[in-house]
């Protein structure tokens, strides 16, 4: 099944990125009820699991299904914001009351009995459910949110780099194995829904996620802004801690360190990030980051209160080692 979304030039000036904490809650929901199918993140499953243990998360439970077909759009509003923090997407859903049943007609079979006491009383029951997500979001979340958010952030600015040398088709051509990008209508593989639906000259909001991998959502319903959220590249290396070897001829030159520094770069890190992945103390990792980008070989780009570092083209061909053999020519 397909679902094509039509954009006209208002919507190619409309689209934007936006992370979403509450966004990621909800996802992350599927991943800890059902972790065999998310073998990417079957390890944060398994140690978010023991720390649930003790809390109350059952609303919130039932209303992410497994198998999910939909989830009621005030679960999860798409941002306003770019870069809201789950305070502010926590009022936003608590003032969505008025949607409450709305959106969960929209749900198919019967409601279990936490959801039923929501639809009866919604102020009463969003209430409960921002306390449960506020809860489960300190076990379960907060403590890996920094490194999630700094490679969601990183998948941003490689959309941004992609969108300037390609223009907006470059951007979203290659979004997920489900998206494709075809005279102006972007095609979305889907489990449940197809169609064609017009974006409505709001744009397309794109939200790239950990948790939702490996299927894209999609939010099509007015009032909300038309929205895809999609996995994010690089969500392994999340969990795993990676030994990247380095060139030896450029460890030889720049120092080990420095060249495994580089190395890490194929995402775009904070400082904290790339410590936490190489060993390192975050000053020794800053020192050296200075010295990378002096050189030409990293570049900085702030989002928000962060920075993330990034590999230059030359660092790339380094790395690569497509200098070899070009020196050699007559």
């Amino acid at each position: 099944m397909t679902l094509d979304l039509t954009f006209t030039a208002d919507d190619i000036a409309n689209t934007r990125f936006a992370i979403s904490p509450l966004g990621e809650v909800v996802a992350s929901v599927r991943v800890v009820k059902d972790p065999p199918a998310h073998p990417l993140l079957r390890r944060w499953a398994d140690q978010v699991r023991r720390r649930l243990q003790d809390v109350d998360w059952r609303l919130l439970a039932d209303l992410v299904p497994v198998p999910t077909v939909v989830i009621a759009g005030f679960t999860c509003t798409p941002p306003s914001t770019s870069m809201p923090d789950l305070d502010l997407e926590l009022a936003t859903m608590r003032g969505a009351a008025d949607r409450v049943r709305s959106d969960l007609d929209e749900i198919p079979g019967p409601r279990p009995k936490q959801v039923q006491a929501l639809y009866d009383d919604p102020e009463q029951g969003l209430e409960r459910l921002a306390e449960e997500v506020g809860n489960y979001w300190r076990a379960a979340m907060a403590p890996y949110w920094p490194r999630i958010r700094a490679l969601l952030e990183g998948e941003i600015l490689y959309r941004a780099k992609l969108l300037a040398e390609g223009g907006a088709r470059r951007m979203l051509a290659d979004l997920d194995d489900a998206v494709t990008w075809e005279n102006g209508t972007l095609r979305v593989r889907h489990r449940h829904t197809s169609g064609a639906r017009s974006l409505r000259g709001l744009g397309l909001l794109l939200v790239p996620s950990v948790f939702v991998s490996p299927r894209v959502f999609t939010v099509t319903t007015p009032p909300y802004q038309p929205t895809v959220r999609y996995p994010a590249r690089g969500i392994a290396t999340l969990w795993e801690r990676r030994e990247l070897d380095p060139p030896e001829a450029l460890a030889a030159v720049l120092g080990r360190t420095r060249a495994r520094l580089l190395a890490e770069l194929g995402q775009p890190a904070s400082t904290r990030e790339l410590a936490r992945r190489a060993g390192l103390s975050e000053p020794g990792v800053n020192q050296h980051l200075t010295a990378l980008r002096k050189a030409g070989l990293c570049s900085a780009h702030r989002t928000g209160r962060y920075v993330l570092y990034a590999r230059t083209a030359i660092a790339e061909a380094l790395l690569e080692g497509r200098h070899q053999g070009a020196s050699n020519r007559g």
